[in-house]
């Protein structure tokens, strides 16, 4: 059984829970674009925001944020 008097270690960020919409706003994912060009078809690189309802988990570390999205991914942000 848990100890209900039983205090967290100092290093867990459990008072400090991240709702998926800030959790999103802090990471972005990166996109590989493939663009037709004057020399042929060439890829681009571009980061876009992840939305909330992409968010499946998050965890905030203090120094950066983790966060994994529906489709698998894992992102990490500052």
């Amino acid at each position: 059984m848990t100890d209900p008097n039983k205090k967290p270690p100092e290093g867990d960020n459990t008072d400090k829970q991240l709702t998926a919409a800030e959790a999103a706003k802090r990471v972005r994912r990166t996109v590989t674009e493939v663009v037709d060009g004057k020399e042929g078809k060439t890829t681009r690189t571009k980061e876009v925001e992840v939305k909330a309802s992409e968010v499946l988990s998050s965890r905030d570390y203090g120094t950066h944020v983790v966060v994994v999205t529906r489709d698998g991914q894992k992102l990490t942000g500052e």
